[in-house]
C-alpha cells in the first residue's frame, strides 16, 4: 500500500471540511491511504455532524463571546473543536484495510498510539488514555456531546503530568474508506515543539501501522467545480443549522 503525503494548505473552515470529504469520497487513487496536515485562514471552530446547533452556539458564547468565528459542521462526529491554536490533520484509510474493518474504538486507539509515540519522540510528556471514568457505576464508557479538549475520552492523548487533553479526533466510515480528522492542542505542549519533525515521525509511524510506503504526493485534481460546490454546501445555513 501507498500512503500519499499531501501538501499543507491553508483555508477556511468550509473549504477544509470540503477538501477532507473529497479526499474520502473522490480520491483518484482509491487504493492509497492519504494524509494531510492543514492550517486555518482565521479563527475557526468546527463541530460534529450530529450535534445540535443550539448547543454549539451556547458553547461558543462562553468560549469566544466577542470574536468573529469561521464556523461549520464537520462530516465526521465528535464535539466542538477550537482551531485557533491547534495542529490539524486528516487521514483516509481505504476500504479493505484492516483498520477500515476494525471497530471505531480500535482505529481510534491505533492512530492515537502512533500520535502519542511521535509526540514522545519530540520529548513531549504525553500518554494514551486507556481507561475511562463512566458517569455512574455500570454506565457505558461512551462520550456524549462535549467541547473537545475540556474532557479527555478513552484513547485520547493526554499530558502525563496534568491529565490535560492533548489530542482528540472524529471519524466517518463510508463505502469508500475511513476518514479520521484529528486535532492537537498546541497550548498544552512545550513551545519548543518542532512540528515539522513531529509530522515526519507521525507519518512514518502511520506508514508502519498501515503497512504502507509514505510518498510525498501533489494535490489531486478533482472534477471541475466539485470542491467549490461542496464548500458552498458547508458554508450554507442549511448545513450549519441542520440540527
Amino acid at each position: 500500500m501507498i500512503l500519499d503525503l499531501l501538501p499543507t494548505r491553508t483555508a477556511g473552515a468550509a473549504e477544509n471540511m470540503a477538501a477532507d470529504f473529497l479526499l474520502l469520497q473522490r480520491y483518484p487513487e482509491s487504493t492509497h491511504a492519504r494524509f494531510r496536515h492543514y492550517d486555518w485562514r482565521g479563527p475557526a471552530f468546527t463541530f460534529g455532524y450530529s450535534q445540535k446547533i443550539a448547543y454549539v452556539r451556547a458553547q461558543l458564547a462562553t468560549l469566544a463571546p466577542d470574536e468573529h468565528l469561521d464556523l461549520t459542521r464537520r462530516p465526521t462526529g465528535g464535539g466542538v473543536v477550537d482551531h485557533r491554536d491547534d495542529w490539524t490533520f486528516a487521514l483516509v484509510i481505504p476500504r479493505g484495510h484492516a483498520l477500515y474493518d476494525a471497530r471505531a474504538t480500535e482505529s481510534y486507539r491505533q492512530i492515537h498510539a502512533d500520535l502519542t509515540a511521535a509526540l514522545r519522540d519530540q520529548g513531549q510528556p504525553v500518554i494514551l488514555k486507556e481507561r475511562c471514568e463512566p458517569a455512574a457505576e455500570g454506565a457505558a464508557c461512551e462520550p456524549g456531546p462535549t467541547v473537545c479538549f475540556t474532557r479527555p475520552e478513552l484513547y485520547d492523548v493526554i499530558h502525563a503530568d496534568t491529565g490535560a487533553k492533548v489530542a482528540g479526533a472524529a471519524q466517518k466510515r463510508t463505502k469508500h474508506g475511513l476518514l479520521f480528522q484529528g486535532s492537537i492542542a498546541k497550548t498544552v505542549l512545550a513551545p519548543t515543539m518542532d512540528w515539522d519533525a513531529f509530522e515526519e515521525a507521525f507519518t512514518a509511524r502511520l506508514a508502519t501501522t498501515l503497512g504502507a510506503e509514505a510518498v510525498p504526493t501533489p494535490w489531486p485534481e478533482f472534477a471541475e467545480g466539485e470542491h467549490d460546490g461542496l464548500t458552498e454546501q458547508y458554508t450554507s445555513t442549511e448545513w450549519i443549522e441542520y440540527r
